[in-house]
């Protein structure tokens, strides 16, 4: 690999690295943070912990047709990332419910553009210059792991459990100078998204695996939400906390690199409905209160769900869709799954949570997975029924 080359990938590998570690040091702890340390309920906790989702089904889009329009995704890139990491030091100036929420709100707002822009740069160089993007993405999934577990650490020392936002600012800051020196990438192809809907939505198979990505995907993202109050709940300390989440998050790494090879041998709806079927059996198992250590035991069951299903998900997204509208079948894929799938899910968890128990929410997770892994059947007797047609 030339040097210009391996310069490019080093600085994707750090902002990726960077702005894992900044999102894992604030969104698995502030849950417990808020419960805590503010004192808000259920209610209150699900509402704003689901303001992120809500805000990317909406922003998602604008960000990326801003990123077209002026034709400079790395500014757009920089600017949203130090905004984001600006308003979130708000969290810290403020223990009031709706001046939380209204945080909330900002932050999401422009942190809703980071990934789809960063991956859209990314995955044109790599594609670009033959590189794996695997062994790009893969060091968010390392950054964000250690950053739970680091921030849980430093959240039981003198600075308290306030450092998770002052990392999270820090971190976005130094993204932000970091893509300054991302590849010079053009903007992806202007996506007609009202045209773009509307064929899609002709496309049955397409709409199932939404409903698909919604059941088994939104509950695993919203799990970030809850996971800490669980382990809490199951006697773990804010440390405690953060190795549960390092061993979760570092788990996806060997399943996403194996998860090709599964996916040619045993085909993708099968790998989705294998992550699907590992998630409900997580939730489940956590469901009969399980102790703490085999809590930690458990959480690899993570990456096979998630390390399994992030790339079978969008690569079957990119078979049924046709080519020219393949843009606008990701946008809209990941506004489900990353938007509305987490939000609803973190949002009823909320109402589920002040209600019975933080046990109950995974037994409403993996009702949710069940649902997801039934679809999956429903799209392979679809799938047979096309093949026998031919």
């Amino acid at each position: 690999m030339e040097r210009t080359i391996r310069n490019q990938v080093f600085t994707l590998q750090g902002f990726y690295f960077l702005t894992f570690f900044g999102v894992g040091s604030l969104y698995p702890l502030l849950s417990v943070y808020l419960s805590e340390s503010v004192g808000l309920n259920g209610y209150q906790i699900g509402t704003i912990m689901s303001i992120g989702p809500i805000m990317m089904i909406f922003f998602q889009p604008i960000w990326g047709m801003v990123s077209d329009a002026t034709n400079r995704p790395t500014q757009v890139l920089a600017f949203t990332s130090l905004v984001a990491g600006m308003f979130a030091l708000g969290y810290v100036v403020t223990d009031l419910y709706y001046g939380l929420l209204l945080i909330a709100i900002l932050v999401a707002v422009f942190q809703s553009a980071i990934i789809p822009v960063s991956d859209s740069i990314s995955l044109k160089y790599t594609s670009k210059v033959r590189y794996n993007y695997g062994n790009i993405r893969l060091f968010g999934s390392l950054g964000f792991g250690v950053a739970v577990y680091v921030m849980g650490k430093l959240s039981e020392g003198f600075i308290g459990p306030t450092i998770i936002f002052y990392a999270f600012f820090v971190c976005l800051v130094m993204s932000a100078v970091l893509a300054f020196r991302f590849p010079k990438e053009r903007a992806s192809a202007k996506l007609d998204l009202k045209a773009g809907m509307k064929e899609l939505f002709t496309l049955k198979k397409f709409l199932i695996f939404l409903a698909v990505t919604f059941m088994v995907f939104g509950p695993n993202l919203a799990n970030n939400t809850y996971f800490g109050l669980f382990v809490e709940d199951s006697g773990g300390t804010y440390a405690g906390i953060g190795l549960a989440f390092l061993i979760a998050v570092l788990s996806e790494v060997p399943f996403m690199k194996v998860a090709g090879n599964w996916i040619d041998r045993f085909g993708l709806l099968t790998v989705a409905a294998l992550a699907g079927a590992a998630s409900m059996l997580r939730w489940l198992f956590y469901f009969t209160e399980p102790s703490l250590w085999l809590v930690y035991t458990s959480a690899v069951m993570q990456g096979l769900a998630i390390g399994l299903f992030v790339p079978a998900g969008l690569r079957y997204i990119r078979e049924i869709t046709p080519a020219h509208i393949t843009a606008t079948a990701v946008t809209i894929y990941s506004a489900i799954g990353n938007g509305l799938g987490n939000w609803f899910s973190t949002f009823v968890g909320g109402f589920i949570l002040e209600t019975f128990s933080i046990y109950a929410v995974y037994l409403f997770f993996a009702l949710l997975s069940l649902i997801g892994i039934l679809l999956c059947f429903v799209l392979m007797k679809e799938e047979k029924k096309q093949a026998l047609a031919y």
